[in-house]
């Protein structure tokens, strides 16, 4: 199962370094049944754009939380057993916990696919997203204008032997 986890660069240098994603339990985002029941799509490569997109946002928050970080949005795409990847059951189609599922121990970096990475020129706007967030959490309009335009920029496709240059 493809699973995206969100993290930040200083947490992707974290990462690299320890070899590891972890420790468990980590939160990152997949395609659940309550994912496909909102996303209401088939075509598997829309499904897992949208979990992609849930862990950016989620990335988002980490970024809102680590006010020294980089302004970029990090997204690590990696493969477990289907197993490893679980579902709250009770979260069904709560908005919030679209996609998420658990990992209960820490997965080898070996294992990730991809990483995915804000571009040089989302700075302004993830920068702008990040500070606006807790307004936008709070019904603000305008913050929640601010926050979407961060989602107006792809993240970029890495390789994994390129986490390096990254970090660097």
């Amino acid at each position: 199962m493809r699973v995206y986890v969100p993290l930040t660069l200083p947490g992707l240098a974290e990462a690299h370094k320890a070899g590891q994603l972890g420790p468990g339990p980590l939160t990152a985002y997949a395609v659940t049944p309550g994912l496909r029941e909102w996303y209401v799509s088939d075509d598997i490569e829309e499904l897992e754009y949208a979990a992609l997109s849930r862990a950016a946002a989620a990335s988002l928050r980490l970024l809102a939380g680590d006010p020294g970080a980089a302004r970029r949005r990090v997204v690590v795409a990696v493969d477990v057993p289907d197993g490893d990847a679980v579902a709250d059951p009770d979260r069904g189609l709560d908005a919030a916990g679209l996609g998420e599922v658990r990992i209960a121990a820490p997965v080898p970096l070996k294992k990730a696919a991809a990483v995915h990475v804000d571009a040089d020129d989302a700075q302004a706007d993830v920068t702008a997203a990040a500070a606006a967030l807790g307004a936008a959490d709070h019904g603000d309009d305008d913050a929640q204008f601010t926050v979407d335009g961060a989602e107006d920029h792809e993240l970029l496709w890495f390789g994994v032997q390129e986490i390096p240059h990254l970090i660097g």
